[in-house]
Order: C-alpha cells, then structure tokens, then sequence
C-alpha cells in the first residue's frame, strides 16, 4: 500500500450512511473515509502500525464494503483494507482464537474434526438448549451466540429425502431436461460442506436441472477467505494455489460457489497471486471462471418450478452484493417459483454483522449490528429469511432463535430445489418424503 492508492478519497461522506459501524457508533474513525485517513497516516510516517488506536478502529470494520458501492471516486477500500490486515497481522499477534481457528481452517484434517464435532453438538440437541438456557449476562454472551449459530445451521425443516440425511448419489435428472448449459465444477467449502450439506446437494441437483453437467473436483481446499481477511496473506495464498491446482485441471467452464464470502475471495485469487510469476496467469484464469449459483442459474433462465404459496424476506450477503456486485441474479432465481411473494425489509443491504469471525473478535459490536437485522426481517413478517452465505444464514439464524422467533433461514438454491421437487423434475425414485413439511405446510 502507498500513499497513491489513498489519494482517490476525497472525503465527500457518502460512504458514512452506508457503514454499519460509523451508523452505530458515530465515530469519524470507525468510519471508511475515517480509516483510510488512519492508513494515509501510517503510509506517511505520522502514526505507528503498532498504535492501539490503529489496530482497534481497523479491527472494528466489518468489510462488508458497502462503501464501495457508494463510493463515486471509486476508492478500493477492499484491496486496501486488506494490505492494512497484513500490516497489522506482522505488528500485532492475532487472539488465541483467531489464531486457534487460523490453525484450524488451514488444515482439512483438523476442520473435518472441528466441524465434526459441531455437527455432533447440534444433532444431540445441546446447542440449541445451551442458547437458550445460558445466561444473558455478558460473561456467557459469546458461548451463547455461537450456539445458537451451530442451532441455525440445523438440516432440520423442510428435505426432499428422508431423515434430512444427505444424498450420496445425485437424483437422476427427467431426460427432456437435458441442455449443454456447459461443465461446472462445484466449491464444496468447508463451513458449507461440514454444516450445510444440503445446500451442496441442493445446488448440484439445481444446476443439473438447469442443463449444467456438474464435474467432481477432489483435491480442493478451502476458499482461504478467513486468511486473507486476517492478514495470513502467505497462509492464504498456499490455499489457492492448492485450489488452482485443482479446479484448472478440471477442465471446466465455470466453477460453481454457493457461499458469498467464498466466491469473493476465489474472485480474488489473480489479485492474490498477482506478484508470483509461476501462478499469476492460473490464479487469473480460474478467478475468471469463478460464479456464484445464481449467476450460473440466471444465465439459463431459470427453469420454473411448482408453486411454494410462502412470503419469504431476501437478504443480501456483503461479499454477494457489495464486492461481487450480484444483485438481480438471487431474486431471478427466487421469482422461477410460483406463489413466493418476496417482501422487502429496510436494510436489505447492510451487513448482518457475521463478517467471518466478527463475532467473536468483535461480539458487542457484532450483536448489536445482528439484533438489528433481525429485528429489520422480522418487520417484514416473512414465513421464512433467504441469503446466499452460510455465515449470514447461521448470524441471522442465531438471532431469531435467541429472539424465540421460528422463523428459519434458507440458501435461494434450496427453495428452487424445493419447488424443482415438487414439480416431479427429480426421478422421485432418488427421495422420499420428509418427516417434515416445508415452513409447516403439508408435502403435496
């Protein structure tokens, strides 16, 4: 970072409505226009990297860059906050669990245990009764709020297959769907993979069902995202070469990502490894291909499904909407289902306040930007909360559990998935019903 890649800030203030923490707090510092002065400082000598200050107003940002949206002098805040990251990183050491979870997400043996563990948590039961039996006082705020995030990952609600287990073989498409929507190779992430398998299997049924002949790719990673927010930037970058590696020998036309977060990191990785001249092209190459599922689902229509008679309030994930610039692709995939009325909520676009790990580096501040999501759906009186990353479904889903509110969270691709079931676009041979009914309507 050098001082030129400051100067496109002018200071207008349009970003100050935009940021959640400037909104919150009404400090200049915690502010983009605000932190990038702080930047500015430190690139020109005036502040210490080390400073308490410095670390304290760049740690409270979320990087939801909603600002950048906003910005009409067309300021990187992005690309700049995250060479502030790892500046920070090399001047003060992360907490312990930042550091114990940085260990642990760089590792697929240790997340196959961590999620393991959580999954076993969840289906005992004690996750949920923890949130709801733990104290309120501040001491137990955060082991609260992390339960009732591994409570709202729950595979509970409305499944196409039987005892929410997870389909080991994708159902058989009817043949007169077939169409050469191109090949796809799929992220299976880690988060995403260990809590909220059905997704995956939602979205690979979905995209095959839209003419799209879905490639397995084994040796792929995690996405790296919660390095390179951290500043880890050499941690993240052996992910993505490992990634590259594998999904550029695939022989693909387009990688599928159905978590936001992920897929605006994978967008990332030319920029990444921009400066290493035996991965810059690949790393260029496999970025370019890389789509979120409701980009890939839009370009082929979608395909109309049978009706799901629900009201349904869509949120926008940050790293959707913000630093991919998805916008209409979600809701065009949400209006190929009859009868679903999507009502709006204020603050549609503003961050929920998960942000990664925000909440456990940030809980006080996080929280309060999460009760305000909730209570922003909740106004809408939705059936049910639709977003298309799975930290904001377990953020957003942890707030109305711990609110008593029954309303759940789900991925826009499971309510096509849903309606593509019901309209007998599956071999009905590959599922079963479901002891549950979809948001306490009778299966049809």
């Amino acid at each position: 970072m050098n001082e030129a890649d400051l100067l496109p800030c002018v200071h207008c203030g349009f970003c100050l409505p935009a940021c959640p923490t400037y909104v919150r707090l009404g400090d200049e510092n915690d502010s983009p226009r605000g932190r990038l002065y702080l930047m500015r400082a430190v690139t020109e000598g005036r502040l210490d990297s080390s400073a308490p200050a410095f670390r304290t107003h760049m740690d409270r940002c979320l990087g939801c860059l909603a600002c950048e949206s906003v910005c009409p002098s067309g300021v990187e805040y992005g690309r700049l906050l995250g060479e502030t990251r790892v500046i920070l990183a090399a001047a003060h050491p992360h907490p312990r669990i930042v550091r114990l979870l940085l260990r642990i997400f760089g590792s697929p043996l240790l997340i196959d245990w961590f999620l393991g563990f959580g999954r076993g948590l969840r289906a005992s039961g004690l996750a949920r009764l923890g949130a709801k039996i733990l104290p309120t006082a501040k001491l137990f705020a955060s082991p609260r709020f992390a339960l009732a995030m591994l409570a709202a990952s729950d595979e509970g609600g409305f499944r196409g297959w039987a005892a929410g287990a997870r389909d080991e073989r994708a159902p058989d498409i009817q043949p007169d769907l077939a169409g050469s929507g191109g090949r796809v190779a799929m992220l299976v992430g880690c988060v995403q993979d260990g809590l909220f398998g059905r997704v995956n299997d939602a979205t690979g049924r979905v995209l095959r069902a839209n003419g799209y002949e879905v490639v397995p790719v084994l040796d792929q990673r995690c996405c790296g995202a919660l390095h390179a927010h951290a500043g880890a930037v050499e941690d993240a970058r052996g992910i993505a070469r490992e990634n590259i590696q594998a999904f550029d020998d695939a022989g693909v036309d387009a990688i599928a990502v159905n978590a936001a977060g992920c897929g605006a990191s994978m967008k990332e990785y030319g920029r990444l490894l921009a400066d290493d001249p035996d991965w810059a092209e690949r790393a260029e190459r496999v970025a370019s291909r890389v789509r979120d599922v409701s980009e890939l689902l839009a370009a082929r229509g979608p395909r109309i499904g049978a009706p799901l008679p629900q009201r349904v309030s869509y949120d926008a994930p940050c790293h959707l909407e913000h630093a991919q610039g998805v916008v209409d692709p979600p809701l065009r995939v949400l209006a190929a289902i009859p009868e679903l009325e999507v009502v709006e909520h204020p603050g549609s676009s503003e961050c929920c306040g998960g942000a990664g790990i925000y909440g456990l580096t940030q809980p006080e501040l996080g929280s309060r930007i999460g009760a305000d999501k909730v209570a922003q759906l909740l106004e809408a009186e939705p059936d049910a909360v639709v977003t298309g990353n799975p930290g904001c479904m377990m953020q957003i889903g942890a707030g109305l559990i711990l609110k008593g509110s029954k309303v759940r969270t789900y991925h826009p691709v499971e309510l096509l998935d849903e309606s593509y079931r019901r309209a007998g676009v599956y071999n009905q041979a590959d599922f079963q019903e479901s002891a549950h009914s979809f948001l306490g309507i009778e299966q049809r």
